[in-house]
């Protein structure tokens, strides 16, 4: 299990694959109080053939941590690894607020990603109104709680019950000042009016009954994209989990496009 020391945090990550240099590698981000195995499918499909890196960000999964406030100080932790594993060049693959990660990568950073893949993501924050009373009682209810509640919502109705108290159990063991201070960094990310500045050809996947996300934000942002596909999975927030194998399928069709 390698690992980098970034800024007073330890990085945890997986570089699988052959290093060829060809094709280009992909990197994997995960979201807000998930961790690197939302990507397990991924990385056992496209390790075979293509160099795949993903990591913990810090203070979460096996990572240490926490203290940043902002998503582009995320966006500098992933590009210390890429750095450290020398790759100039990358496929960004981000789910929720990895995504928001890979956006600020794309634009404060162009010549680093040649294509960009995001899942259940956005550009701009906005929340629904149940989810906004959510976060505004977070602070009235124990912490498990409200975590639960959070992991509850972003799956579509009928998943497994006990996949979902796996999750929730995980999310819970995300230290609590890395929960809420992350929670202020995407309540406040807005990059949508510069959304054009990104060339780089982007596939948007999207949960149909994505309510953390909802997917009529992710088509206002696909709008501003000027070479964008979108994919829509009969699915919620949690792709990565919930449809995986439709992920990995989206994105494979999303690569080997001329």
């Amino acid at each position: 299990m390698p690992q980098l020391d970034v800024d007073g945090a330890t990085l945890t990550y997986d570089d699988e694959g052959p290093r060829d240099g060809e094709p280009t590698p992909l990197v994997f981000v995960h979201g807000w109080t998930a961790n690197r195995h939302r990507w397990d499918h991924q990385m056992t499909h496209f390790a075979d053939a293509r160099r795949v890196i993903r990591l913990d960000l810090r203070g979460h999964g096996d990572s240490t941590g926490g203290g940043v406030r902002t998503i582009a100080e995320l966006a500098r932790d992933v590009l210390a690894l890429l750095d450290h594993l020398k790759v100039e060049r990358a496929v960004l693959v981000g789910h929720s607020m990895g995504g928001m990660i890979a956006q600020t990568i794309a634009l404060d950073h162009p010549e680093r990603v040649e294509r960009l893949v995001l899942v259940n993501s956005i550009g701009r924050m906005a929340y629904s109104r149940g989810r906004g009373l959510l976060m505004a009682a977070s602070t009235l209810v124990p912490f498990k709680l409200f975590v639960a509640a959070n992991i509850q919502r972003a799956f579509a109705p009928g998943h497994p019950r006990e996949e979902i108290r796996a999750h929730v159990k995980a999310s819970a063991d995300t230290p609590r000042e890395v929960v809420m201070t992350l929670y202020d960094a995407m309540r406040v990310f807005d990059v949508l009016d510069r959304a054009g500045e990104i060339q780089a050809p982007t596939l948007m996947i999207h949960g149909f009954h994505d309510i953390q996300l909802p997917v009529r934000q992710m088509l206002r942002m696909a709008k501003a994209y000027p070479d964008a596909v979108v994919r829509i999975i009969d699915a919620g927030h949690e792709l990565p989990v919930e449809r995986p194998a439709e992920v990995t399928t989206a994105l494979d069709r999303f690569l080997t496009a001329a």
